[in-house]
C-alpha cells in the first residue's frame, strides 16, 4: 500500500460522490415502477448492513491490506485466487461505469463521435488521477463535491420554480403491494449502488483515524440513499412512471423539460458536468483498486506505472462489453446483479467476517485466565 493518509471528511465525500455517481445517471430500482424511491431507501438500509460487514473486517485488521488479512483467514493460495477474482471484478465494473457515461455523452453531446474516443478521454483523466495517488483523489473529491452540490441545488430549485412537479404521478403508493419493491431491492438497489461500496475496502486502510470508518461510512451511505430516493421521486413526478422507464437517462430528460420565461431552457448541458464528475470519480476509484490490487498481488514496487496498461484494458473492455447500449443495460439489470455482484458484494465478505469472528473467539478462549 502507498504511504498516504486521508481524513474522515474526505472519506465521507468520496463515498457520497461514488454512491451518487452512475446512480443519478441510470436510476436503480426501476423494476419497482413508481415505488422505485422506496426500493432505493430499503436498498440503502440493507447497504448499511453490508458496509458494517466491510468496516468490521477493517476493524479486525486495520493495518492490513485486504490481501494480507485474507492470507490470515484463508491461507496464501486461496487468498491469492480470491484477490485475483476481485481485481477482475473491479475492472469489469469500472468498464461498465465507463460505458454508461460514454453512452450518455454520445446521446446528449457528441452523437457523431465514436464511443472509443469519448471513453478514452474519460479514462485518461482517471489514469492521471490514479497516478497521483489516493490523497490527490480525495482532495479532488472535496473540490468537485462543491460543484456537484451547487449544480444539484440549482437544478432542484429550477424544477420547483418551473412548476413541473406533479406528486399525483407517485400515487398510488405500493399499489401492487410490497413484493415488487422487495424484489427490486434484492435484484437491483442492494447491489447498485450500495453494494458497490465494497471497493472502499481498498481505501479504508489509508484512514488517518481508524475510529472514523464506521460512523463516517454509515452517514455517507444514509445521506446518499436519501438524495437518490429524492432524485428518483422528483424525476417520476415530472415525467410520470412510463416516460421515466422508457427514457435512457431520466434525470437528464427531466432537466431538459425545464423552461422558465421562454429564455431558460436546454440546461441539461450544465448538469451533464455534475454527472461526468461523478462518473470520473467512480471510474477512478475502481481503477485505483485494480492498480493497488495488482501491485499487492504481484509485489510491484512502482504501482503508479500500472495505471496505463490497466486503464487501457478497462477502455477496451468498455467497448467490447456489449454490442449496443440496450444489450449493455439488459446485462446490467438482469445478469450482473445475481451472478456477479451477489458473490463479491455479499457472500465472500460475510464468509470472511464469520471466519475472522470465529478465529478471534477461538484465540480468546485459548488465552490463560
Amino acid at each position: 500500500m502507498e504511504k498516504a493518509r486521508i481524513t474522515g471528511r474526505q472519506l465521507f465525500v468520496m463515498i457520497l460522490i461514488f454512491e451518487l455517481g452512475s446512480s443519478l445517471l441510470i436510476p436503480p430500482g426501476t423494476t419497482a415502477g413508481r415505488d422505485a424511491w422506496i426500493a432505493v431507501l430499503l436498498g440503502s438500509a440493507v447497504g448499511l448492513l453490508l458496509y458494517y460487514v466491510y468496516q468490521a473486517l477493517y476493524q479486525y485488521y486495520p493495518d492490513y491490506s485486504p490481501k494480507e488479512y485474507m492470507n490470515e483467514l484463508l491461507g496464501t493460495k486461496i487468498s491469492w485466487l480470491i484477490s485475483l477474482l476481485y481485481i477482475l471484478y473491479f475492472a469489469y465494473i469500472a468498464a461498465r461505469v465507463l460505458r454508461d457515461f460514454g453512452e450518455m455523452l454520445l446521446t446528449f453531446a457528441y452523437p457523431d463521435t465514436p464511443i472509443v474516443v469519448v471513453n478514452a478521454l474519460l479514462i485518461v483523466v482517471s489514469i492521471y488521477a490514479v497516478r497521483k495517488g489516493i490523497e490527490v483523489i480525495a482532495r479532488a473529491g472535496e473540490l468537485l463535491f462543491g460543484v456537484m452540490y451547487l449544480l444539484g441545488a440549482v437544478g432542484l430549485l429550477l424544477i420547483i420554480c418551473s412548476g413541473m412537479i406533479d406528486l399525483t404521478n407517485l400515487k398510488p403508493i405500493l399499489a401492487d403491494g410490497i413484493s415488487p419493491v422487495i424484489h427490486s431491492v434484492f435484484t437491483q438497489t442492494l447491489y447498485v449502488p450500495f453494494g458497490e461500496i465494497i471497493v472502499f475496502v481498498m481505501i479504508l486502510p489509508y484512514l488517518n483515524n481508524q475510529r472514523h470508518a464506521k460512523k463516517t461510512g454509515l452517514w455517507a451511505i444514509g445521506i446518499s440513499g436519501l438524495i437518490l430516493a429524492l432524485s428518483i421521486a422528483i424525476t417520476m413526478s415530472v415525467l410520470d412512471v412510463n416516460l421515466t422507464l422508457r427514457s435512457q437517462f431520466p434525470l437528464l430528460t427531466t432537466i431538459q423539460t425545464i423552461k422558465i420565461e421562454e429564455f431558460l431552457d436546454r440546461l441539461d448541458v450544465f448538469f451533464m458536468l455534475a454527472l461526468v464528475i461523478g462518473g470520473f470519480f467512480k471510474v477512478s476509484l475502481y481503477l485505483y483498486a485494480v492498480v493497488m490490487g495488482i501491485s499487492t498481488l504481484f509485489k510491484e514496487k512502482n504501482p503508479s506505472q500500472l495505471a496505463y496498461p490497466v486503464g487501457l484494458g478497462i477502455l477496451i473492455l468498455s467497448i467490447t462489453i456489449a454490442s449496443s447500449f440496450s444489450e449493455h443495460m439488459s446485462e446490467g439489470l438482469k445478469i450482473v446483479p445475481i451472478t456477479v455482484h451477489l458473490p463479491f458484494q455479499v457472500i465472500f465478505p460475510v464468509v470472511l467476517l464469520l471466519i475472522a469472528f470465529l478465529k478471534r473467539r477461538i484465540k480468546g478462549k485459548k488465552k490463560p485466565h
